[in-house]
């Protein structure tokens, strides 16, 4: 994205494909979540390469357009959250590391506190992988809440030598969908890719009751250095007439660390008479290929915790 401006992406319509959602739930899962994408030019083969999480961990899926994805294989067990990245030739998959999935599952009626962390695994080929690492541990006060201790969403960026990865924090519960959404957003640096991390001393995005995208908890951030400053991408959760909703929205900084509000990207939405996307829009990433960029996010129908489906799309805009 360096060679964007950040008006350019301000000024970028981006519209949801009509082939959305392009994948669903499977295999008993009732979620398909967080997608992190190789487009062709970063991939072994020249194929589209996505990464996402189910109830049952993280895969790995490729696509020759970017649209229809099959199945390559499972990763890892206990991971939700992936972020791939490609750094001189060889592949790092931070993820979000947890509990047991029945231990989990007692979180949900807080039987068993919530515990999840930074890990990573490498790869020289996206077949063989390394053991997964710890990358990021509990060291703040402000990732720990009454419902257990929660590390998430990692993105990394890198720039002059160090390597900033951001990451969500903390455990907000979410009353009408039954479960817990990240509190705070923060970060922490090091000059080595896999260890080495400090933690920053507090958050640099945290609930705001004023703010109509923020008012419950901030979700998870993706920021994007810019050939003019950084731009984040963020789905914050926030209660509107009663009902807790998540929308992507675009946020700016000329330091990535202090961010003000641009615009919204993508709101919850019925669109071609489809309601995958009606309450929430989370997660996403925003890749580039040729002229045009698409964000890949994940969306849920409904807050209802036993019948609501959570899917994946994405929306385009032409640069």
């Amino acid at each position: 994205m360096k060679n964007l401006s950040i008006a350019q992406i301000i000024n970028a319509d981006f519209n949801v494909s009509k082939c959305s959602p392009i994948l669903r739930p499977f295999n008993g899962s009732i979620v398909v979540a967080d997608p992190s994408l190789l487009t062709p030019d970063n991939s072994t083969d020249g194929r589209w390469h996505m990464f996402f999480h189910t109830t049952f961990g993280i895969f790995h899926f490729i696509s020759d357009a970017g649209v229809d994805f099959r199945k390559v294989k499972k990763l890892t067990n206990r991971a939700m959250r992936p972020n791939i990245n490609r750094i001189d030739g060889r592949y790092y998959l931070f993820f979000e590391r947890t509990l047991p999935l029945f231990m989990n599952a007692l979180n949900l009626v807080n039987a068993v506190r919530w515990k999840s962390e930074i890990y990573v695994i490498e790869s020289d080929d996206l077949i063989n992988w390394s053991e997964p690492k710890p990358v990021i541990t509990n060291t703040r006060d402000y990732e720990r809440s009454e419902r257990g201790m929660s590390i998430s969403n990692p993105w990394l960026l890198q720039e002059n030598g160090i390597n900033r990865l951001y990451y969500s924090c903390g455990l907000t519960f979410i009353k009408d969908c039954g479960f817990c959404e990240p509190t705070h957003i923060s970060y922490a640096v090091s000059k080595k890719i896999t260890e080495g991390y400090v933690s920053a001393e507090k958050p640099i995005i945290s609930p705001d009751k004023n703010d109509p995208y923020l008012n419950l908890c901030s979700g998870c951030l993706k920021v994007y250095r810019m050939s003019d400053g950084y731009i984040g991408i963020q789905n914050g959760l926030y209660e509107k007439d009663g009902k807790s909703h998540s929308a992507i929205i675009l946020l700016t900084s000329a330091d990535g660390l202090k961010f003000e509000f641009a615009k919204v990207l993508i709101e919850p939405a019925v669109v071609d008479g489809k309601n995958w996307m009606k309450q929430f829009v989370y997660a996403s990433h925003l890749v580039r290929y040729g002229n045009k960029l698409r964000i890949y996010f994940n969306a849920r129908d409904t807050a209802n915790p036993i019948f609501g489906r959570e899917c994946i799309g994405f929306a385009e805009a032409e640069i």
